[in-house]
């Protein structure tokens, strides 16, 4: 393991909801997407439910893209902004299955708020350790999602929707188009 399991488990989430914008549309269109998103990466906590936090969420995305997209000292300032907006206060938290790990914002904050400071808790140790270079744009043409390479070699090169698949066919169909000619 690279960085402490809520480290990872945050980069994971901060990327999937960069991605949830993008060349294929809006991901993120209303609540029932929203309650899908905070399910499947584990979100607890309160929740307004409302259209309001809702914008709050997906207006987070364009300043998290901006980490993948920044060089160290403007991914710092991103952080400390986002830190000292919510006024995070980093303790220790053991809930539900989770062992002991850090939360910076109460459990009541709004959501966009939680999203914001435990992407940044994360970024920091992502800064801290020298490894930006783990934040990635996918290489796939045309695509622009946010890739989070957590491998041990640093071979992660295309987000998690399918772009892998479609890269290693077109490079098939080239070899067996060249075999042919």
């Amino acid at each position: 393991m690279l960085f402490a399991h809520d480290t990872e488990v945050a980069l994971v989430a901060a990327a999937a909801l960069v991605n949830t914008t993008g060349s294929d549309g809006e991901k993120l269109p209303d609540l029932a997407a929203l309650d899908d998103f905070v399910r499947t990466y584990e979100w607890t906590g309160g929740r307004e439910h409302t259209a309001a936090e809702l914008r709050a969420v997906q207006d987070l995305r364009p300043r998290l893209r901006r980490v993948w997209e920044a060089d160290e000292d403007e991914v710092v300032q991103i952080v400390n902004a986002l830190l000292r907006e919510s006024n995070a206060l980093p303790q220790l938290v053991k809930h539900d299955q989770w062992d002991y790990h850090l939360h910076a914002t109460p459990s009541d904050a709004p959501l966009a708020t939680r999203l914001a400071v435990e992407a940044a808790m994360a970024l920091v140790d992502v800064v801290r350790g020298g490894e930006l270079s783990r934040l990635r744009v996918c290489e796939y043409p045309d695509c622009g999602n946010v890739v989070v390479d957590l491998s041990k070699n640093r071979s992660k090169r295309f987000c998690d929707a399918g772009c892998g698949n479609r890269a290693a066919v077109t490079a098939y169909r080239a070899r067996k188009a060249a075999a042919r000619a």
